[in-house]
Protein backbone atom coordinates (compact mmCIF):
# COMPACT_ATOMS: atom_id res chain seq x y z
CA UNK A 1 0.00 0.00 0.00
CA UNK A 2 1.52 3.22 -0.88
CA UNK A 3 1.23 6.31 1.64
CA UNK A 4 -0.25 9.42 0.82
CA UNK A 5 1.64 12.18 1.06
CA UNK A 6 -0.64 14.58 2.52
CA UNK A 7 -0.98 13.71 6.45
CA UNK A 8 -3.07 14.72 9.08
CA UNK A 9 -0.84 17.18 11.63
CA UNK A 10 -0.94 18.96 15.17
CA UNK A 11 0.20 21.89 13.58
CA UNK A 12 -2.60 24.29 14.55
CA UNK A 13 -4.75 25.35 11.98
CA UNK A 14 -4.69 29.52 13.72
CA UNK A 15 -1.02 29.62 13.79
CA UNK A 16 -1.52 28.97 10.32
CA UNK A 17 -4.40 31.63 9.20
CA UNK A 18 -2.39 34.20 11.52
CA UNK A 19 0.90 33.70 9.00
CA UNK A 20 -0.82 34.33 6.14
CA UNK A 21 0.38 38.00 4.50
CA UNK A 22 -2.65 38.54 2.38
CA UNK A 23 -4.97 40.26 4.45
CA UNK A 24 -8.10 39.57 2.43
CA UNK A 25 -7.09 36.05 1.98
CA UNK A 26 -6.78 35.34 5.72
CA UNK A 27 -10.44 37.12 6.34
CA UNK A 28 -11.70 34.80 3.53
CA UNK A 29 -10.22 31.89 5.08
CA UNK A 30 -11.46 32.66 8.54
CA UNK A 31 -14.51 32.78 6.91
CA UNK A 32 -14.61 29.18 4.88
CA UNK A 33 -13.03 28.19 7.77
CA UNK A 34 -16.47 28.89 9.87
CA UNK A 35 -18.86 28.06 7.17
CA UNK A 36 -17.14 24.71 6.84
CA UNK A 37 -17.01 23.92 10.35
CA UNK A 38 -20.54 24.93 10.64
CA UNK A 39 -21.70 22.61 8.07
CA UNK A 40 -19.35 19.61 8.90
CA UNK A 41 -20.29 19.75 12.19
CA UNK A 42 -15.88 18.90 12.15
CA UNK A 43 -13.07 20.90 13.65
CA UNK A 44 -10.63 21.92 11.27
CA UNK A 45 -7.18 20.25 11.32
CA UNK A 46 -4.08 20.97 8.76
CA UNK A 47 -3.18 18.68 6.21
CA UNK A 48 0.57 18.50 5.03
CA UNK A 49 1.67 22.70 5.17
CA UNK A 50 -1.13 24.52 4.11
CA UNK A 51 -4.33 22.25 3.51
CA UNK A 52 -7.30 22.89 6.30
CA UNK A 53 -9.24 19.34 6.19
CA UNK A 54 -13.00 18.80 7.97
CA UNK A 55 -13.79 15.35 8.93
CA UNK A 56 -11.79 12.30 7.83
CA UNK A 57 -12.34 9.32 5.32
CA UNK A 58 -10.56 6.10 3.79
CA UNK A 59 -10.25 5.05 0.47
CA UNK A 60 -9.48 2.53 -2.05
CA UNK A 61 -9.38 2.43 -5.50
CA UNK A 62 -9.36 -0.88 -7.46
CA UNK A 63 -5.60 0.07 -8.37
CA UNK A 64 -5.10 -1.52 -4.64
CA UNK A 65 -4.22 1.73 -3.47
CA UNK A 66 -5.89 3.34 -0.56
CA UNK A 67 -5.38 5.65 2.13
CA UNK A 68 -7.21 8.31 4.44
CA UNK A 69 -7.61 11.84 3.51
CA UNK A 70 -9.97 15.19 4.83
CA UNK A 71 -13.72 14.84 3.66
CA UNK A 72 -13.36 18.53 2.50
CA UNK A 73 -11.20 20.98 3.04
CA UNK A 74 -9.30 24.51 1.57
CA UNK A 75 -5.95 26.25 1.12
CA UNK A 76 -5.42 29.29 0.50
CA UNK A 77 -2.50 29.59 -2.73
CA UNK A 78 -0.91 32.38 -4.02
CA UNK A 79 -3.97 34.59 -5.94
CA UNK A 80 -6.84 32.06 -4.91
CA UNK A 81 -8.64 30.30 -2.39
CA UNK A 82 -8.67 26.55 -3.97
CA UNK A 83 -11.47 24.65 -2.27
CA UNK A 84 -11.47 20.57 -2.02
CA UNK A 85 -14.85 19.24 -2.58
CA UNK A 86 -13.94 15.49 -2.59
CA UNK A 87 -17.05 14.41 -4.24
CA UNK A 88 -15.78 16.12 -7.29
CA UNK A 89 -17.58 19.84 -8.51
CA UNK A 90 -19.30 18.62 -11.74
CA UNK A 91 -22.04 16.99 -9.87
CA UNK A 92 -23.21 20.48 -8.37
CA UNK A 93 -23.50 21.84 -11.50
CA UNK A 94 -26.94 23.59 -10.47
CA UNK A 95 -25.16 25.58 -7.34
CA UNK A 96 -21.97 26.54 -9.74
CA UNK A 97 -24.05 28.22 -12.06
CA UNK A 98 -25.32 30.32 -9.37
CA UNK A 99 -22.11 30.78 -7.79
CA UNK A 100 -20.21 33.77 -9.74
CA UNK A 101 -16.84 33.84 -10.90
CA UNK A 102 -14.67 30.51 -9.96
CA UNK A 103 -12.63 27.62 -12.22
CA UNK A 104 -12.92 23.97 -11.43
CA UNK A 105 -10.47 21.26 -11.63
CA UNK A 106 -11.83 17.41 -11.03
CA UNK A 107 -12.51 17.75 -7.26
CA UNK A 108 -11.32 21.63 -6.46
CA UNK A 109 -13.38 24.95 -6.92
CA UNK A 110 -10.73 27.84 -7.57
CA UNK A 111 -11.89 31.11 -6.03
CA UNK A 112 -9.83 34.52 -6.23
CA UNK A 113 -11.89 36.03 -3.01
CA UNK A 114 -15.12 35.47 -1.34
CA UNK A 115 -15.91 38.92 -3.02
CA UNK A 116 -16.60 37.01 -6.27
CA UNK A 117 -19.02 34.56 -5.25
CA UNK A 118 -22.49 34.20 -3.44
CA UNK A 119 -21.58 32.90 0.06
CA UNK A 120 -24.89 31.14 0.14
CA UNK A 121 -24.72 29.49 -2.69
CA UNK A 122 -21.24 28.60 -1.47
CA UNK A 123 -22.28 27.54 1.97
CA UNK A 124 -24.80 24.86 -0.10
CA UNK A 125 -22.23 23.65 -2.45
CA UNK A 126 -20.30 22.59 1.15
CA UNK A 127 -23.32 21.25 2.60
CA UNK A 128 -24.20 19.09 -0.34
CA UNK A 129 -20.49 18.00 -1.05
CA UNK A 130 -20.70 16.99 2.67
CA UNK A 131 -23.76 14.65 2.53
CA UNK A 132 -22.42 13.60 -0.62
CA UNK A 133 -19.19 12.41 1.28
CA UNK A 134 -21.31 10.74 3.69
CA UNK A 135 -23.54 8.75 1.31
CA UNK A 136 -20.27 7.52 -0.24
CA UNK A 137 -18.14 6.94 2.94
CA UNK A 138 -20.72 6.51 5.73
Amino acid sequence: MSVNKTQATEHPVEDYLASLSDPIQQQDCYTLLNIMQTESGEAPMMWGDSMIGFGRYHYRYESGREGDFFRMGFSPRKGKLALYIMPGVNQFADLLNQLGKYKTGKSCLYIKSLVQVDTKTLRELIAAAWLEMAKRYP
